[in-house]
């Protein structure tokens, strides 16, 4: 078997070293401590290894000096440096494990194995360390014509192997008979002195060594002195480099050896618990096969060494995950309609969808398809019809939670390299759930984040892509999963924060709020029973008619999903607990009704009042529409000027587009004075815009045509219709442009009390979107053009002289 297994490059980089020695088949430790003549080393470890994910492939030299060499080396320019280092002999090595430590001060651990010998051509200097060009410095035996050294040495060698086993463990025994068959010839004397605590000299010179005869008779030389100490190597060889027997070993004939018990060996029990799981485990032959691996690797390790239970708890992960059992799917398109329809009232644009998309998979017999992802404000009910497609398809449900994620080793896992490393969140909902093809909701896909860690949307990718997802691997699991047969379904309360290549492969569909009817039905039907149950009442003990529960909702909540409603009606049920509570003395409950003046006295004065009317009585206000995450919402905008010298003053933290539509709107009317007689002298004059609610950010195209009125409302001393609401973007030309959200601006202005809508004429297609009820409670006028939106702002009251 040939130990060379690596293709080595002609330019490697050197870690240049003062007395240490790793010999070619020999396993060795380095500890580089963080100091000024250990810059360099940090430095090309950092850079060459730590901070390359292919680092495992990459070959490092090792060249050793003496101290005297290592001091002119680094006192000396660089070409001093290279008379140095220049036709050195140093050791190839790859290295196995890297660990960075803080304590008790910061310094990387290097586990490495040397691979073979090697002739430093010339060193060149990269940016803060060194590379070097080499040669290959191992002559290979020639078995049929020995040298005597060699015929000396193998007498030698069967006198120390046979010296050696008798004070070794039947475990150290068989990892010396199986290493020995595996490593050729002329590596022998390397690989034995592995078995020899030798000092720096010695090995120095059995390194440099590179004529085979020569490196033999330094082998006897040295054996023959530290004979007598052989009893005393037990401790060197129960520390035998088990990475160099893990990549070259023949396990074959390990297993032929007796095992006898050791005080090394792990528990019978545990192995065989975990052999027993592997065989029952039903595993995917890759999977397999890295179970059986791992399993190997733990026998040999003692119990109380850390890398023991890293290992354990891979094993038992990996034995654990459903490879192989699924639930199976019961499509039936009829009863996911009538379960939708008693579960969630309204919705049903997002209902018909979801039936569509069912239907089409149980016609193909296949839920592969568009991964659904529903945008919605909070509390319309997202997360709870991905939990009803679960229940209708019967499969196991699991909701992972992604707000403020910014690691991607949340989605990918971590390399079992580092310290408390553990799978992603993907793979654990996988296990805890038990089944390989769960329903898993991606929660606030919106509001992942991108850290010093990498981003986790760009890793979601993978999770997501139909195309890639059958192959999906976790860098803690390290071998592939199938994610096909998984259904997600992501939620996201915007959708202008995700970013494009994720929400390509995404299908957007959108969840509106409720109008006031809707909610009115939901709390009656849902939210009701549901606190009786969870306060431990009963109807008898609490009548809430719908006119108490239209007072809740237009007086103390204003949202567009249910939510502060539900925290509402269990302050009213928290109330009558008490109140039962103290009157079970006597055993006399009479059922509480709750009217008006009840629930002023339980929840306190109205929060939300409708002074619309009285906020635009005076000119130079205007009532807007806004859409945000949270559902749409009105948004007042105030103006007032002052003398100056013609400067725009602009708060209310906004955003830069509602900075430039205020701009706009201001450069219009400058341009259109003289048509509108306006009071208005822009060279000495100051105008002020403020939208109230400073403390919350806003932003948007869509508030155009709300600043132009509240601007010609204070010019003209005109007051802007009261029940009217507006949205719109104008343009420099005097055109309004349709914008979007049109069914949240509308549900929004409903909730606050609007009578009348003020929108784009383009944007006369939304209307389908509204529903019917509210259509007939609200008045829709649709505008091209800003002097359409002059003249029905102020009933007709502001005219042009001309036409414009």
């Amino acid at each position: 078997m040939s130990f060379n297994l690596f293709q080595f490059g002609e330019e490697a980089p050197v870690l240049i070293i003062k007395e240490f020695i790793i010999l070619p088949v020999a396993f060795g430790r380095l500890t580089l401590n963080y100091g000024k003549n250990t810059g360099e080393s940090i430095t090309l470890i950092e850079k060459e290894f730590w901070n390359d994910d292919n680092w495992m492939n990459k070959i490092l030299i090792v060249l050793p000096l003496t101290a005297d060499e290592f001091d002119r080396f680094q006192t000396s320019d660089m070409k001093k440096k290279r008379l140095v280092v220049e036709n050195q002999i140093g050791t190839s090595v790859k290295i196995n494990k890297l660990l960075a430590r803080s304590n008790p001060k910061p310094h990387f651990q290097i586990f490495m194995t040397g691979l073979g010998r090697i002739r430093v051509k010339s060193l060149r200097h990269v940016g803060e360390y060194y590379k070097v060009r080499y040669n290959h410095e191992d002559p290979k035996l020639d078995v049929n014509n020995l040298p005597n050294s060699v015929k000396q040495f193998q007498t030698e060698a069967q006198k120390f192997i046979k010296s050696i086993r008798t004070t070794l463990s039947s475990r150290t025994s068989r990892q010396l008979y199986t290493t020995i068959r595996a490593t050729p010839p002329e590596l022998y004397p390397d690989l034995l002195a592995s078995f020899l605590e030798l000092d720096f000299s010695d090995k120095l010179d059995l390194l440099r060594a590179i004529e085979l005869e020569k490196r033999f008779q330094i082998f006897i030389n040295i054996y023959q002195k530290k004979a007598q100490l052989i009893p005393h190597e037990k401790r060197s060889t129960d520390n035998f480099p088990l990475t160099v027997l893990r990549k070259y070993g023949n396990f074959d004939d390990i297993d032929n050896f007796s095992r006898q018990p050791s005080p090394t060996k792990q528990p019978r029990d545990v192995m065989s618990k975990l052999r027993d799981r592997l065989e029952a485990g039903n595993l995917p032959p890759h999977a397999r096969e890295a179970a059986e691996m791992e399993l190997l690797k733990l026998e040999k390790i003692q119990s109380h060494n850390p890398e023991y239970h890293v290992s354990l708890r891979y094993l038992e992960f990996l034995l654990d995950l459903p490879w192989s059992k699924s639930t199976k799917d019961s499509v039936d398109v009829k009863k996911a309609r009538l379960d939708l329809d008693a579960d969630h009232y309204g919705m049903d644009k997002l209902k018909k969808r979801i039936l569509e998309y069912l239907a089409v998979q149980s016609l193909k017999n296949d839920l592969r398809g568009p991964i659904l992802c529903f945008v919605g404000p909070p509390g319309v009910g997202k997360t709870s019809i991905a939990k009803a497609i679960a229940d209708t398809l019967g499969r196991k449900f699991h909701r992972i939670s992604l707000g403020g994620v910014a690691d991607q080793a949340e989605i990918r896992g971590h390399r079992r390299t580092y310290i408390g490393s553990l799978p992603g969140r993907i793979l654990q909902g996988i296990k805890s759930v038990g089944v390989n093809n769960p329903v898993i909701l991606l929660d606030e896909v919106d509001k992942l984040n991108r850290g010093v860690q990498g981003d986790p949307a760009g890793a979601l990718l993978e999770v997501l892509d139909p195309e890639q997802n059958h192959s999906f691997v976790d860098h803690y699991l390290g071998i592939t999963f199938d994610l096909s047969t998984v259904l997600f379904i992501c939620t996201v309360n915007m959708t202008h924060t995700i970013p494009p290549a994720l929400r390509d492969r995404l299908e957007l569909i959108e969840v509106p709020g409720y109008t006031q009817e809707e909610k009115v039905e939901i709390a009656q039907r849902y939210l009701i029973p549901k606190q009786l149950k969870k306060h431990g009442l009963e109807t008898q003990h609490l009548n809430i008619p719908s006119n108490s529960t239209q007072i809740l909702i237009a007086n103390y909540t204003r949202e567009a999903g249910v939510r502060e409603l539900e925290r509402q009606i269990a302050t009213v049920c928290r109330a009558v607990a008490v109140r039962i509570a103290e009157a079970r003395v006597d055993e006399s409950v009479e059922t509480f009704n709750l009217d008006s003046v009840a629930i002023e006295e339980i929840l306190g004065p109205t929060i939300f009042e409708h002074d619309i009317a009285e906020r635009v009585s005076r000119p130079g206000t205007a009532t807007g529409l806004a859409w945000t995450s949270f559902g749409g919402e009105i948004l007042f905008v105030e103006v007032s000027k002052m003398n100056g010298s013609g400067k725009l003053t602009l708060t209310g933290n906004l955003g830069d587009v509602m900075k430039e539509s205020a701009q706009l709107a201001l450069n219009w009317i400058k341009s259109n004075l003289a048509s509108y007689r306006l009071e208005w002298e822009p060279s000495t004059t100051d105008i002020h815009i403020h939208f109230p609610a400073g403390a919350v950010g806003k932003d948007g195209p869509s508030a155009g045509v709300t600043i132009l009125t509240a601007i010609v409302s204070l010019l003209s001393k005109q007051p802007v219709e009261p029940d009217l609401a507006m949205t719109g973007e104008i343009t420099l030309r005097g055109m309004v442009l349709p914008v979007g959200g049109i069914k949240e601006k509308v549900l929004g202005a409903h909730r606050a009390g609007i009578k009348k809508v003020m929108m784009p004429s383009k944007n006369r297609k939304s209307l389908f979107e509204i529903p019917k009820s509210l259509q007939s409670q609200i008045q829709f006028v649709f505008v091209s053009n800003i002097p359409e939106v002059i003249q029905i702002a102020f009933n007709g009251r502001v005219k042009p002289i001309s036409k414009l």
